[in-house]
């Protein structure tokens, strides 16, 4: 029997319009500006490093969903857990964990966060409220359901922030999570990103509910759908999805609208869409290149500050790469180090 498909197009997920917009003030800006520029050039950095064979393994680049992580981090509070997937580099320097022992984690280095053992999809720091970078699709959605259990446990007021992305939303164990947090009324805020292409499938061929913020419907869990290329709207939904978290209601999901501009991962020619639909993104939505219009035509800084922002994080990512080639590697005795036995 033939299966009728849908084909897909960057239209099949359009940008949903923000219920709000937060209006930012000059250090907010600037700092959400600097901060998604310093992921872009991160990443940037890595995927060449990645081409040099200088980075190993799997590597899944956050290039475009910037605003993302970004502005939900303009919302928390010290004590709130992030937990995230494999595409966890931006949510680690958002988090403000140090470039350079990100970088070295990438290379397979001693001083890296993970003591060189992780690789680029498991990092964390407890310092930082950050707990991984998980390779198992959705395996942190359980996780981040427990971190919110522990806190509601703890008697506490924190939240958890679980994210994942358009494919692993058809993971099973994501709506089971959802049931136990809504019955227990657990502080977490599930961020979907549905970046339209999961590893490379698009969204409309592979769920039959594209308006993933209605995902938690049956269990009572209420959503929105979220512009993820604007930072402003982020964080606006995030104060809103915060703030019933806190106040004991349960759980809340935000699907964030976004988009990947490079492949699935560093082996991905991502052939399964246009160039032309990956430009016309990066033309018109841009996430940093909308914050620094913004910028620009507020007078909240001039072009030569914007050149000297870029040029500050360019050598802080440079320092970065320089610290993560070299760095020792780990002594052969780390093999029998961190282990359950």
């Amino acid at each position: 029997m033939a299966v009728a498909q849908k084909n897909s197009s960057a239209d099949d997920n359009k940008r949903a319009p923000a219920a709000k917009l937060a209006d930012f003030s000059k250090e907010q800006e600037l700092s959400a500006y600097e901060t998604m520029l310093t992921i872009r050039r991160f990443e940037e950095k890595a995927g060449q490093m990645y081409g040099m064979g200088l980075i190993g393994g799997f590597c899944h680049l956050y290039i475009g969903q910037e605003a993302v992580v970004v502005g939900m981090q303009m919302v928390l509070k010290k004590g709130d857990q992030v937990i995230t997937g494999y595409r966890d580099h931006g949510h680690m320097l958002a988090c403000g964990m140090d470039a350079k022992g990100v970088m070295a984690e990438l290379t397979g280095r001693a001083q890296g966060y993970s003591k060189g053992k992780g690789g680029s999809m498991h990092m964390f720091s407890v310092e930082k409220g950050f707990y991984g970078g998980h390779g198992i699709v959705g395996a942190q959605v359980p996780l981040g359901t427990g971190l919110a259990f522990a806190n509601v446990y703890r008697g506490n007021d924190n939240l958890s922030v679980t994210y994942f992305g358009d494919g692993a939303a058809n993971q099973g164990q994501v709506y089971e999570s959802f049931n136990m947090a809504e019955l227990w009324k657990l502080p977490v805020i599930y961020v979907i990103e549905n970046n339209r292409y999961a590893m490379g499938t698009s969204i409309a061929r592979a769920s039959a509910e594209v308006n993933l913020s209605r995902r938690g419907l049956s269990f009572n869990i209420p959503g929105e759908q979220v512009d993820g290329m604007d930072v402003r709207a982020v964080q606006a939904a995030g104060e809103k999805a915060a703030a019933w978290c806190r106040a004991g209601k349960g759980p809340y999901i935000l699907e964030m609208l976004t988009y990947r501009y490079r492949g699935h991962s560093m082996s991905d020619p991502a052939k399964y869409r246009t160039r032309e639909e990956v430009d016309k993104v990066r033309s018109t939505t841009d996430p940093i290149d909308m914050a620094r219009a913004r910028i620009l035509e507020k007078k909240f800084a001039t072009e030569d500050v914007l050149k000297k922002i870029d040029a500050s994080v360019r050598d802080l990512i440079n320092q970065a790469a320089e610290f993560a080639t070299h760095d020792p590697e780990p002594d052969v005795s780390e093999l029998f180090t961190d282990i359950y036995r």
